[in-house]
């Protein structure tokens, strides 16, 4: 990594956009669960009813996955906190190494939810169009 300087407040702005990103998930997954009730009912179909099973399940799953990240947040929130109790105004090299690799865990899960939500609206235009 090249030394440059990070500072507590840069990292604590992507820390926000990201939590504000992952409460945007949990909404949309709320609502697509509250679509699957709906759909549940109406059908007989064995296959129909497995896929809606299908992604009930992916949605569960990721709601974990959103509360693990979260989670994580707020961890290195807390570090952070930490170091500025000690007026530490920049975080040592491997702290900023972590946040980096959250970021890359944030992008492959935003790639990973945004795959998922497309197959769910393919699903529902087959079947509901």
């Amino acid at each position: 990594m090249e030394n440059t300087l990070i500072y507590d407040s840069d990292l604590h702005f992507e820390h926000k956009q990201w939590e504000r990103e992952l409460g945007f998930w949990k909404d949309e997954l709320k609502t697509f669960k509250s679509r699957l009730s709906e759909l549940i009912g109406r059908y007989k179909d064995r296959k129909v009813l497995a896929k809606l099973e299908h992604y009930q399940n992916e949605f569960i799953l990721h709601e974990g996955v959103i509360n693990d990240l979260k989670e994580t947040i707020e961890e290195h929130e807390s570090n952070m906190a930490e170091h500025s109790k000690i007026g530490e105004e920049a975080l040592d090299v491997s702290l900023v190494e972590k946040h980096v690799g959250f970021r890359k865990k944030m992008e492959a899960q935003r790639q990973i939810y945004a795959e998922l939500k497309k197959d769910f609206f393919e699903f529902l235009t087959k079947y509901w169009a």
